[in-house]
């Protein structure tokens, strides 16, 4: 590692590296001792091109990191660094109001990535970051599980992962907290469309109880 550059963070897919001198980060994909090494290389490349792709689809249309480039034989996404508020950790410390603000701008961006048929795979506030500013902006990252989908099915999923969230993390008003994203999402994508990947939840919901 640089000497200008420090680990900020570290899962089973990825560690990240902040270069505090020229403010961005590096996504590095950690290589998997149990599979072959070609077939190690070959996923991670591809997985790390596919999720670059979907940051710069996705940084069209809402806050996001935009990669500097696609990497075509690289197990790294290099891309401007963020600096805010994880929200995991801060959205129980505001008012009220200003989390259900923060919900009503959640909902909207859900609803434009699935306009688009982005599926974001891992909506959960570890992966939103709230820079505060004149005008505060909601930055979604992480986007390794993420895939282009029409499906109404894949849309509900997306969702459902931030309802379980909110309930998790965010138990003490999650209700009201995802009440506010649904009605922003319904906002921004239209009764009839938003009506299908509501009623998709409560099946997705019920699947889930019964396999419990």
């Amino acid at each position: 590692m640089k000497e200008d550059t420090k680990l900020i963070q570290q899962g089973a897919e990825a560690k990240i590296l902040l270069n505090e001198k020229e403010e961005w980060v590096t996504k590095d994909r950690i290589s998997k001792s149990y599979r072959i090494k070609e077939l190690d290389d070959k996923i991670r490349k591809g997985r790390t091109k596919s999720e670059a792709k979907l940051l710069e689809k996705a940084n069209k249309i809402i806050d996001s990191p935009k990669p500097f480039f696609i990497p075509n034989d690289s197990y790294q996404i290099k891309m401007p660094y963020i600096n805010g508020k994880k929200l995991s950790e801060h959205l129980n410390d505001f008012p009220i109001e200003k989390q259900k603000k923060i919900m009503q701008l959640i909902g909207k961006d859900i609803a434009k990535l699935h306009k688009s048929d982005i599926i974001h795979g891992d909506l959960t506030t570890s992966n939103m970051i709230l820079a505060e500013g004149k005008t505060p902006k909601l930055y979604f990252i992480d986007f390794g599980l993420g895939f282009i989908s029409k499906k109404t099915e894949d849309k509900a999923v997306d969702l459902h992962l931030l309802k379980q969230a909110l309930e998790a993390k965010h138990f003490q008003h999650w209700q009201i907290l995802f009440k506010e994203v649904e009605k922003a999402y319904e906002k921004e994508l239209g009764s009839s469309e938003a009506k299908k990947v509501f009623e998709r939840i409560t099946t997705v919901e019920r699947r889930g109880r019964y396999r419990h």
